[in-house]
């Protein structure tokens, strides 16, 4: 890595105490300064540098590429119900005409008529598809999902969060991330 490149350039993947990813979708990643900071706080150890030097008038450092966790943190059970995570469990795709764009949720048993807002009743929905169904119960709109709806584990989400790598990922990453896609060089 050239000495010029920002250290804001310079993320460190922080792993649990495991050496695995605290999250594969979004990719656990802290700025530079955060990883400093878990270093002298003594909260992580370094795995790897990258080839950058920061510097103070009375210190200097490489900066860390990948730290791990001292202390193992424990995964959450069952994944919190949010509009991103419900687009990740269905892979980021309408589940009525496989669209990537303009993505909303869609509740299969409408509001009006009494559906909640739960894992099982709403799904990832392009809007057209979404006005489209609108109010209408889905037999009545001739619109089922792909898949049916279902509460995911943590582990549904990071596997489904591996068939989406960044776009950036440092080859001091690749031994401690597992994606399902070949990765460029």
């Amino acid at each position: 890595m050239n000495a010029h490149v920002s250290p804001d350039a310079c993320p460190a993947l922080v792993l649990n105490a495991d050496y695995r990813p605290l999250s594969y979708y979004p990719l656990s990643l802290w700025s530079w300064q955060d990883a400093i900071k878990a270093v002298f706080l003594e909260r992580v150890n370094i795995v790897s540098y990258y080839d950058r030097l920061v510097r103070s008038p009375s210190f200097e450092m490489r900066l860390p590429s990948v730290v791990c966790l001292k202390s193992y943190v424990r995964p959450a059970r069952h994944p919190a119900f949010t509009r991103f995570n419900v687009f990740l469990r269905d892979r980021f795709s309408c589940q009525y005409c496989g669209a990537r764009e303009d993505l909303t949720f869609d509740h299969l048993i409408p509001r009006s008529r009494g559906g909640q807002t739960t894992w099982e009743n709403v799904v990832t929905a392009c809007a057209p598809c979404n006005l489209k169904k609108g109010g209408m119960m889905p037999k009545r709109a001739g619109m089922w999902p792909a898949q049916t709806p279902y509460k995911p584990s943590v582990q549904d989400l990071h596997n489904n969060g591996r068939a989406f790598p960044p776009n950036f990922l440092h080859e001091s990453w690749m031994d401690f991330l597992y994606w399902d896609t070949e990765l460029e060089p």
